[in-house]
């Protein structure tokens, strides 16, 4: 006999288990299944970047809902997810001039969109932010935006939605998702069987295995962040820090947490194996992070490293995810592929799938991210 409701949400990363809260907030019944646990992958092991700013413009809206969500986690969760609404800055470096423009225009179209960036160069910015080494030349401050830690996010978002009546299942792979009838059919590979008139598939870097039963398959393809994290030393930098410079360089980013660990986060990104659900830290890629550290802020390359991750994120041609119905299949709706830049709209994703799905419409802009953009042209 197959286990029913009103929706099966397949994926329990940060995005399908805020869905499951904010459907249960809608009174429909949920089931949400997770291969492995909740939250282990992208959603877990990621920087833990909230912000707003390097955003596509088109996405800033659902980054703002996204926002005013993580302000009142603690309330709405019954949990203490670790977010700090402690900055934001954005920086480039001298021989990069022109990218300081690139800042101004980037701001000035932002602010129509709600989110305002302060500009700091020279004194002003070595002011605020001692902490820069020599070479960088200026930097784009958002006060409202921050950072949260993600091992903890997810499996709040899970437990808050068990709270409200949804049903959840780890260690639970999906092999199989067909529609029979009016309902989808899954089938776990225990066999165990899940049946509902909606399918939500939140899976990831998995997403195409399942989109791809239904006739939409899409070019993702996993990548593996390189992340690590230092000895801590005293509370001192508010802000999470990341460097403006042209794709096809290196980068690095950082924040530090109220315990005073450095998290430490770069652009290069390590192999992944979502087959065997293994992703890797290559020791060259922390060892380049640890160079760019000390170029960004100097004192900081002279701390430990204490601990090294990765994860299975999944990556698009045009880093937008799939988000919003299927093509093809009526009571079919994806979320994934959110290209390493997931986080920070997470809770948004969720609030506005379960609105999506609740109520049919949504005033957060969907046309950028159709699954469509990917069919083949006969």
């Amino acid at each position: 006999m197959s286990a029913a409701t009103d929706v099966i949400i397949v994926g329990g990363g940060l995005m399908g288990s805020s869905a499951a809260l904010f459907l249960r907030g809608h009174g429909m019944s949920v089931t949400l299944l997770e291969t492995d646990l909740i939250g282990r992958q992208a959603s877990g092991t990621n920087f833990g970047n909230v912000r707003r700013q390097g955003r596509a413009l088109h996405q800033l809206p659902l980054a703002n809902r996204a926002l005013a969500i993580w302000r009142k986690s603690k309330e709405l969760l019954g949990a203490d997810v670790e977010y700090l609404q402690s900055g934001h800055i954005r920086v480039c470096y001298r021989e990069r001039p022109e990218l300081v423009g690139a800042m101004e225009e980037y701001a000035d179209k932002a602010r129509l969109e709600g989110l305002d960036l302060e500009l700091l160069t020279g004194n002003a910015l070595r002011a605020k932010f001692p902490f820069f080494g020599a070479d960088v030349l200026a930097g784009s401050y958002s006060a409202m935006d921050g950072h949260a830690n993600p091992r903890l996010a997810a499996p709040a978002f899970a437990r808050a939605a068990q709270r409200m009546g949804a049903t959840v299942h780890e260690n639970t792979k999906i092999v199989d998702a067909q529609k029979v009838g009016e309902d989808f059919l899954v089938t776990a590979e225990d066999g165990r069987t899940f049946r509902a008139p909606i399918l939500l598939i939140t899976a990831g870097a998995w997403g195409n295995a399942l989109s791809s039963q239904f006739g939409e398959p899409v070019p993702i393809v996993p990548k593996g962040p390189n992340m690590s994290v230092t000895e801590p030393v005293p509370y001192a930098i508010h802000p999470a820090v990341g460097v403006m410079t042209p794709l096809e360089e290196e980068t690095v980013y950082f924040r530090q947490v109220a315990r005073g660990n450095i998290v430490l986060g770069g652009s290069t990104r390590g192999p992944s194996y979502p087959d065997q659900y293994r992703a890797y830290v290559l020791p060259q890629n922390t060892l380049s992070q640890l160079k760019q550290i000390r170029r960004l802020a100097p004192a900081l390359g002279k701390l430990n490293i204490i601990r090294v991750w990765s994860g299975i994120e999944g990556y698009l041609p045009d880093s937008q995810p799939v988000m919003g119905p299927s093509a093809t299949t009526s009571g079919l709706y994806y979320a994934f592929g959110f290209s390493g830049a997931g986080f920070q709209i997470g809770p948004g994703v969720g609030e506005t799938m379960a609105e999506v799905i609740a109520k049919g419409a949504t005033d957060i802009p969907m046309e950028p991210y159709q699954i469509g953009r990917f069919a083949e042209v006969e």
